[in-house]
């Protein structure tokens, strides 16, 4: 029995590019960058102080449930924003309300939530900082005052599965679900869950979200220290690249089978085709030279979906800035695709790495991307690195050749996965 068709109905996102997917792409076309000084701390005396802060950051434009903000991070607030935005959008959610009681309770019980989200922040220890410096390293005095001067909902603010729990929690949805922390490739791999659990059969709608803040003092400091921040500017593939900036902000999709969709008469915003994961085994930092990993991720996404190379119209490249990764992606493209790669672009250099949040944010964008028949450029893109010769990257606008774009998204421990998604 052939594996049905799956599609996507619904799609939100927020980042410091803006509040929706169709704002940021607008940035992104006109070549405008969201980066800029942090805010969140003093950065007077720092090494770095860029990042893709989401602007005038408002918790309840984001979640209008005052009690909740006092149980959830800033991470969470954007996670369930942009899945709200894809649940509306969807119209999943006023379908099954407008049901009788008991289809209303099977329609819910085949609807799952899967999320990509950070394995944790260092901040969410900094509660604890007041107390350790008090006791000065007495640690019974610290035990015997911590109940009073931690807040005790601490744990159930920091869980990572925060947005999954609450996404089922507000909208009633009980089916299949996952919390998925796997560095940068969770939030695409929220999409691949999603999308195998139609597949096989295991729900008729999933809401994929991937979310992360990762703009942090400890982890700014030591990106900074490993040699992966930018000193000013973040340049894909340029030959004066120096690192990554990081950004915040989170992607959802809304995923239904065909026929899900079809019964409900739901506007189709476009389909997913297939996916590849792969990982190199080198190290927590290394990867290897040929690009290996990204290329089978590739070749996998591609026998997935039963297309050739020649079918992807654009690719969306991880190019997150840092020397190494950019020139081994342009080596597996190449691998792949030989000469004839369709226009490749990247969208970091626009609003930062939002880690568990950056392969999926970019899979929305791309979705907007192909509905107006437009390949971003890279506006930093002044001079490509001879090491990435062949790659067809431009700091101007190209057009697709078809309408299948190839998402790729990269992680620590040489982790790798990629998507291939149409539009409608």
């Amino acid at each position: 029995m052939a594996a049905p068709k799956v599609v996507i109905t619904g799609s939100g996102a927020v980042c410091a590019g803006g509040m929706h997917p169709e704002e940021i792409l607008a940035g992104i076309v006109e070549g405008r960058s969201a980066i800029g000084p942090i805010r969140q701390w003093d950065t007077t005396n720092w090494p770095t102080h860029l990042a893709g802060e989401i602007p005038d950051f408002n918790p309840r434009a984001l979640v209008d449930d005052r009690k909740l903000h006092k149980l959830i991070r800033r991470t969470d607030l954007v996670g369930l924003y942009a899945a709200s935005r894809a649940i509306e959008l969807s119209g999943i959610v006023a379908q099954r309300d407008a049901l009788a009681p008991e289809a209303a309770a099977a329609y819910s019980d085949r609807t799952g939530v899967i999320v990509g989200s950070g394995g944790g922040n260092f901040q969410n220890q900094y509660d604890y900082f007041p107390l350790m410096t008090e006791a000065h390293g007495d640690l019974k005095a610290f035990g015997s005052e911590l109940g009073s001067n931690v807040n005790p909902m601490w744990l159930l603010r920091t869980l990572p599965n925060n947005v999954l729990g609450h996404i089922g929690i507000k909208h009633g949805l009980k089916g299949t679900n996952a919390c998925i922390t796997s560095h940068s490739i969770g939030g695409l791999l929220a999409v691949i869950e999603a999308m195998e659990a139609l597949r096989a059969g295991e729900a008729d709608r999933v809401v994929a979200v991937g979310h992360e803040t990762p703009i942090e003092p400890q982890m700014v400091l030591y990106y900074y220290r490993m040699g992966l921040l930018a000193s000013e500017t973040l340049r894909p593939f340029d030959v004066a690249r120096d690192g990554s900036q990081f950004g915040e902000g989170a992607g959802a999709l809304v995923l239904e089978t065909e026929a899900s969709a079809s019964h409900r008469s739901a506007p189709v915003l476009g389909e997913v085709l297939g996916s590849g994961y792969a990982t190199e085994a080198q190290g927590l930092l290394a990867i290897r030279a040929d690009g290996d990993g990204p290329a089978r991720a590739m070749a996998q996404a591609l026998d997935d979906a039963g297309l050739k190379a020649a079918d992807v119209g654009m690719i969306v490249a991880h190019a997150n800035g840092t020397p190494q990764s950019d020139t081994t992606e342009a080596a597996a493209i190449r691998t792949v695709f030989g000469g004839a790669a369709p226009p490749v672009t990247g969208f970091k250099w626009a609003f930062g790495h939002l880690i568990a949040a950056a392969g999926i944010i970019e899979a929305v964008i791309a979705l907007a991307a192909l509905k107006r028949h437009i390949v971003p450029g890279i506006a930093t893109l002044r001079t490509l690195d001879p090491a990435c010769e062949g790659l067809p990257v431009s700091a101007r606008a190209q057009t697709p050749r078809s309408d299948i774009a190839m998402i790729l998204c990269r992680g620590f421990s040489g982790t790798n996965a990629a998507l291939l998604v149409r539009s409608a």
